[in-house]
């Protein structure tokens, strides 16, 4: 119906207007169901929804699969395993393209493999370094010289991951869920292509998808990077010691590797181009960059590489480096550069814009609703591609369950992004839970918080003697609210151990007065938090003198 050719066609516009909401043309409508304008035709286009309505039989024909989820990352596997587990044929993407070095590694994504598991296996072979040392002032006694044997270590961890690369997959196999070791890429609506290592191509299709892909280290995009630098995709499996070692960038990934290097005996550099840990408490930050310095890390502040990365002397790379507040320029040679300068969304070569997915062009993430959906219904993401999510493993385990579980067993709940507790592991660990101090002051303002904090002395260093006065709390409570909790903040030894009860009392309204009211367990690092009584505002002195 051509409205401007019909006598009618004001009444009939009117009619359409009250009906649909919408006063301009095209409206379509297919066999009764009401579609929109043409940009609203186009996305019914790419995400099936019209094909189903013109009764294309192609695409009425049933899915191979209820779900398939491309990514086996925590979060991927935490989704299928559950929607598996509630009576649904599933499917599993998982592939490493592998690093500019040939590093890659099996199913388990990020964390098993490069993140989480080796970086806290690595932390812990540096604390037990500093326990060797401490346990002479405890009266162990021993003549043998102790070193450390990085490729007894990196055989050990590696072992272990591969070990939990297994499991995943016997647990796959025990829930009835199909595993494709193929790269999937979409190429239409609900139809994806999967291709393995040698490059045999085969196809699939769902009713429904999830995106947990993940993300991948950056690089410097400078001449060289790529050739002669590593990051953390290839430092837990490095064959040979890094030896002297320039860690470019001031993420937690930075920091942390840079701290178990040194923990290690090795000879450190972290150049950093603005500030450490961004997005977290910078008081807290910039204690963990102050201890770490105090224990051998040295630091170059405001400079970045540039120019080409090039071979030195036999062994080593040169590096030239450009200050960001002049014109000023610094050369040094390094065994090793490892590059941790944040991390990139593997969403861009995928298919994602074959079937209408929306992301984030600045920085490759996909915006979601509440409900993890995309702007295709179809089309879920979950995990650190999330535009504005966390970019953490519980955090993807969580949401890729409540999902499944939201998607086929009834359930409403949604994963909960507020107050989620994380922590840092450099050698002095950074644990927290909720606001940063400077978040909690644009969002509440100065006036209407309360900030408690003091240092502490972890008794088990008072034998050894060493760093006093140098561990450190605070909490961020909100005077306009009973005093409650709204940001915990922990540097010292289990940091991430205390965070986690404290996290769990947060999420039911922890206020300061029933910490106060909470008798500590003596003697802990935790017990600080029940009996702080120094605010920020009164300036008292917070040093300690004994446990």
């Amino acid at each position: 119906l051509i409205i401007a050719q019909d006598n009618d066609g004001a009444s009939i516009q009117q009619v359409l207007a009250e009906m649909t909401n919408q006063r301009t043309v095209p409206n379509v409508f297919v066999n009764g169901t009401h579609i929109g304008g043409c940009d609203a035709t186009y996305q019914a286009y790419q995400d099936g929804s019209l094909q189903k309505l013109l009764g294309d039989n192609q695409i009425t024909e049933p899915y191979e699969y209820d779900l398939i989820i491309i990514g086996g990352g925590s979060g991927g596997l935490a989704c299928s395993k559950e929607a598996a587990a509630l009576g649904k044929k599933v499917m599993v993407l998982d592939y490493v393209v592998p690093t500019p070095l040939g590093t890659s590694w099996g199913l388990g994504g990020t964390c098993v493999n490069v993140g989480c598991i080796p970086k806290k296996l690595m932390h812990q072979a540096a604390l037990l370094g500093q326990a060797l040392q401490d346990s002479r002032k405890f009266g162990w006694q021993y003549e043998e010289q102790v070193k450390h044997n990085w490729e007894v270590m990196v055989e050990a961890v590696q072992n272990y991951i591969g070990s939990l690369n297994w499991g995943y997959r016997v647990s796959l196999r025990e829930k009835s869920v199909t595993y494709l070791n193929s790269y999937g890429e979409f190429v239409e609506p609900h139809k994806i292509k999967a291709t393995n290592r040698k490059g045999q191509v085969t196809y699939h299709t769902a009713e429904t998808f999830v995106l947990a892909t993940g993300e991948r280290p950056r690089y410097l995009g400078i001449p060289g990077d790529k050739e002669f630098c590593i990051t953390s995709d290839d430092l837990f499996s490095l064959p040979y010691c890094p030896g002297k070692t320039l860690v470019v960038g001031a993420s937690y990934v930075a920091l942390e590797c840079a701290g178990f290097l040194a923990g290690l005996g090795l000879d450190v550099t972290v150049m950093v181009r603005s500030i450490l840990l961004r997005g977290f408490d910078q008081e807290m930050a910039e204690k963990v960059g102050a201890y770490m310095e105090t224990h051998g890390v040295k630091f170059i502040r405001k400079f970045v590489p540039v120019q080409q990365l090039e071979q030195g002397m036999p062994g080593r790379l040169k590096v030239t480096a450009k200050s960001t507040e002049g014109p000023e320029i610094l050369e040094g040679e390094y065994n090793t550069v490892l590059i941790a300068i944040g991390r990139d969304a593997c969403t861009r070569n995928i298919g994602l814009q074959t079937i209408g997915v929306k992301i984030n062009e600045k920085n490759g993430k996909v915006p979601v609703n509440d409900e993890e959906q995309t702007n295709v219904p179809y089309v879920y993401a979950i995990g650190d591609i999330l535009d504005g999510k966390l970019e953490l493993t519980p955090v993807a385990i969580q949401a890729g369950r409540l999902l499944a579980q939201r998607l086929y067993g009834g359930s409403s709940k949604k994963c909960d992004y507020i107050n989620v507790p994380t922590t840092v592991f450099t050698p002095l660990e950074y644990g927290s839970c909720g606001y940063p101090e400077e978040k909690a002051i644009e969002e509440y303002g100065k006036q209407n918080l309360e900030v408690y904090h003091t240092l502490f002395w972890p008794l088990e260093w008072t034998v050894p003697g060493r760093d006093n006065n140098t561990c450190y709390a605070k909490i961020i409570c909100n005077k306009q609210d009973n005093n409650r909790v709204i940001g915990l903040h922990i540097l010292g030894p289990n940091a991430g151990e205390v965070t986690q009860g404290f996290a769990a009392a947060i999420k039911c309204g922890l206020t300061k007065e029933l910490l106060d009211e909470t008798i500590g367990i003596h003697p802990t690092c935790a017990e600080v938090f029940t009996t702080m009584d120094i605010t920020k505002a009164s300036g008292q002195d917070i040093t300690q003198k004994g446990c």
